[in-house]
């Protein structure tokens, strides 16, 4: 049996399907949520208004309406798109502030969302505005909401290893506010491997590293991603399943996948829910955690994601407390915040 497996094989009444009280009630932590992609279409259009930007839509419906995404190519076109009316310090810290409401409306204790510089400062803007603005409202939510934080800065792994670099530099005198960096955007053509010397110098300056691999990318990614990126987690992961040695790897090293159910279904990688395989891989003892990607986008937050898996894969109690844990210990907090978040999902299994 899986140490991490604690919830599954040791709790009572596992078997009854998780409800909505019991999710909301589980500390939960979110490892994988892009800022820019919490961006919901009224205060899209709100800051769209404040910096006099014109946007192709006219309201809210017309918004909604644009996110029909059929692969992660056509969701990434509108992502950026949007992230145009991000202009000042006041709109990140809006953006950030407003998710970490939703945050704590659905029981989430503690995040570590990630921001895209390189979507911002290609656009003329200097690197401190999103990073100041995002950095506040995170200290004011653990000071006023209680929800720790721990920001990774991710690098957009369609440009090249040198700019990457350039915003490695960018980022240097604001090292303090950042745990760790990641690897996002388009994955297909654009293998792990391609950062390798930037994840060595993020290593070298004691960052933590994170990278999505394996979500449109195959399961090899995965592997690269482990071995010559040395991340800590993988986003994504779920093309593990084309591997069972792979798999074996991860419930052997017990690798975080922080997995994102309602994306995979947006862009199909999975055409239903009910294909999905995350609660077949947490059986088999992978360490799986829910998360919500690019929640303003996909249809639902970290709650939503897992009422999903209950509606569409009959999560049940021991399945939800199991994965509340996994998020929990596959966070970068320290054991002793790690420790008081784990007891408190035993208390409400007993």
């Amino acid at each position: 049996m899986n140490p991490n497996q604690t919830f599954l094989h040791n709790t009572l009444n596992g078997q009854q399907i998780a409800s909505l009280q019991f999710l909301k009630a589980l500390p939960k932590t979110e490892l994988h949520l892009h800022l820019e992609g919490s961006l919901e279409p009224e205060l899209m259009l709100k800051l769209a208004k404040r910096n006099n930007i014109t946007l192709p839509y006219a309201s809210v419906e017309a918004v909604r309406e644009a996110y029909d995404f059929h692969n992660l190519q056509s969701f990434l076109d509108i992502y950026y798109q949007c992230a145009d009316v991000l202009q000042t310090e006041q709109d990140f810290y809006d953006l950030t502030w407003a998710y970490l409401l939703k945050c704590q409306e659905e029981g989430i204790v503690h995040v570590e969302p990630f921001f895209d510089p390189q979507t911002h400062t290609a656009r003329g803007l200097d690197f401190k505005i999103a990073i100041t603005g995002i950095y506040n409202a995170l200290k004011d939510g653990e000071k006023k909401l209680s929800i720790s934080f721990g920001l990774i800065m991710s690098f957009l792994r369609h440009l090249t290893e040198e700019e990457a670099f350039e915003c490695l530099e960018q980022a240097q005198p604001f090292l303090s506010y950042i745990v760790g960096v990641g690897l996002d955007s388009s994955e297909q053509g654009n293998p792990p491997e391609k950062f390798t010397k930037l994840f060595q110098a993020a290593a070298e300056q004691g960052l933590k590293r994170v990278a999505h691999a394996g979500e449109e990318g195959p399961s090899t990614y995965i592997e690269t991603a482990l071995d010559t990126l040395t991340v800590q987690r993988v986003d994504h992961g779920v093309r593990c399943t084309e591997d069972d040695k792979l798999i074996e790897r991860l419930i052997r090293e017990q690798i975080p996948l922080t997995v994102c159910p309602l994306s995979n279904t947006k862009l199909k990688v999975y055409e239903h829910m009910s294909e999905h395989p995350i609660v077949g891989l947490l059986e088999r003892g992978v360490n799986v955690t829910v998360n919500s990607d690019d929640p303003a986008f996909f249809g639902g937050y970290l709650l939503a994601n897992y009422m999903a898996l209950v509606n569409d894969l009959n999560l049940n109690r021991a399945q939800a407390a199991q994965l509340a844990a996994n998020s929990v210990s596959s966070s970068f907090l320290n054991d002793n915040q790690k420790q008081i978040h784990l007891n408190k999902i035993k208390d409400l299994t007993q």
